[in-house]
């Protein structure tokens, strides 16, 4: 009875080992196996009608494309896998390989990102994309080593507007006192203060119900979370002031990226490329289609009618913070 107990056990542990070898293991111990399937798990915090989730599915289809299908990407939309805090914890153990995560959260992690968001640096989304591939913007992803991140791209949201519930903005006495949701950011908070608005930072989720009760009378922001999130419901003044622009910055987990093959790391960079492209693309064609969209949805939309009432707020923000790392002063530069 032992002997036929010790040998159910054996076959038990050899056939656990089987299943073992045979699974898809991910980034995190590459197989050398020409057949075997290498899964990726990539998350960000926006709906999937987001430009954002949509690139990051371009991102598969060129992985799986490039790799003869022995690269899939797994996407967790929504902050399905927690907030973004708890997204880097997970990317710095390499329990998760890639995000696509909002330059406002990763702006209080590394003080260059900050250059992103400097008051009235773009015209439009177009000139904000074209930022990307200067040098001090390289230099910031670069720095990314620095928490155990690999930094490889930024995709864009859109350039930020002001929606209120009961007046539009055309100088900053229109926002003196008013509750706005802005996203968390060194660089956002200082300038909404400076206008005289209580900033008020609060995650995507919250703030329908914030603007349907009346806790905040307006919100910063772009205008396909605009969109997707369907916040037009409850606020219907759109000024489009193009105050700043929103780009995701899209890493790898050090770990996860180590794990892979040259030849490996060439096809993510190379896949990652193309989604970029495409996806900043369509950004760019998303600002007249969701700008339509709302106006069918019958918000009432006006263009910021004296932006030279902010040039003093953004002379103060730009000094600040230029002051506060020499990429910020470069980006600067380069952005005139």
């Amino acid at each position: 009875m032992k002997k036929q107990l010790f040998f159910m056990l054996n076959i038990l542990l050899a056939f656990t080992l089987l299943l073992s070898a045979c699974s898809s293991s991910g980034a995190n111990s590459e197989s050398s196996g020409d057949s075997d399937t290498i899964t990726f798990k990539a998350t960000h915090v926006t709906q999937e009608t987001h430009i954002w989730h949509k690139t990051a599915e371009k991102f598969g289809e060129e992985l799986e494309a490039l790799s003869g299908g022995k690269m899939k990407l797994e996407i967790y939309p929504a902050a399905q896998l927690g907030q973004e805090k708890d997204m880097v914890q997970q990317l710095e153990t390499g329990s998760l390989d890639f995000g696509f995560l909002t330059n406002a959260y990763m702006s209080t992690r590394q003080e260059s990102l900050n250059a992103w968001f400097m008051p009235f640096a773009f015209n439009n989304l177009a000139e904000a994309v074209e930022m990307k591939d200067s040098e001090p913007a390289k230099e910031m992803l670069a720095e990314l080593e620095s928490q155990g991140l690999v930094g490889l791209d930024y995709v864009f949201a859109g350039n930020r507007h002001v929606l209120m519930k009961e007046n539009h903005v055309s100088s900053p006495e229109d926002l003196k006192g008013k509750k706005v949701r802005i996203i968390g950011s060194p660089a956002i908070q200082d300038f909404w203060a400076e206008t005289g608005a209580g900033p008020t930072a609060m995650p995507l989720s919250e703030i329908y119900t914030s603007l349907q009760t009346g806790v905040i009378d307006g919100i910063d922001i772009d205008l396909d979370a605009l969109v997707t999130e369907k916040y037009y419901e409850n606020a219907n003044k759109l000024t489009l002031t193009n105050h700043m622009t929103f780009p995701a910055v899209i890493v790898m987990s050090q770990q996860s990226y180590a794990n892979l093959s040259e030849e490996n790391q060439q096809i993510v960079k190379e896949a990652l490329k193309k989604a970029v492209e495409w996806g900043n693309a369509e950004a760019i064609k998303r600002e007249e289609e969701n700008l339509q969209t709302l106006k069918d949805a019958g918000v009432e939309v006006q263009e910021l009618s004296n932006p030279d009432s902010f040039d003093e707020i953004k002379a103060k923000v730009i000094d600040q913070y230029s002051q506060k790392s020499p990429a910020i002063q470069s980006f600067i530069d380069d952005a005139k």
